[in-house]
């Protein structure tokens, strides 16, 4: 089960990865370079497998759920700093 799992985590991360390679085919209003690509990855793939190492050693339900929402937010919040610079910090480019 914790194989299916992590393979789960990868697929999912690679497919999302894949839709904004896609949508570059089609139109000109998604423009990633290879320096964006690479921070999503690290970001999804950080994450996934962060997730899973929790859901692999923390024994409590209610921390691990505790645990992997916290990181999910903090995705959330990271990701959309880069995408529009919500908070004006520095990796924004603001």
């Amino acid at each position: 089960m914790k194989t299916n799992r992590l393979t789960f985590i990868l697929i999912t991360a690679t497919i999302l990865l894949l839709i904004p390679l896609v949508a570059m085919q089609f139109t000109e209003e998604v423009n990633w370079t290879l320096a964006d690509f690479l921070v999503a990855g690290v970001l999804l793939y950080g994450t996934g497998l962060l997730c899973e190492l929790i859901l692999r050693k923390v024994k409590k339900v209610k921390l691990r759920i505790a645990l992997c929402i916290g990181i999910l937010i903090v995705l959330l919040l990271i990701w959309a700093e880069l995408a529009v610079g919500i908070f004006g910090t520095l990796i924004a480019g603001s």
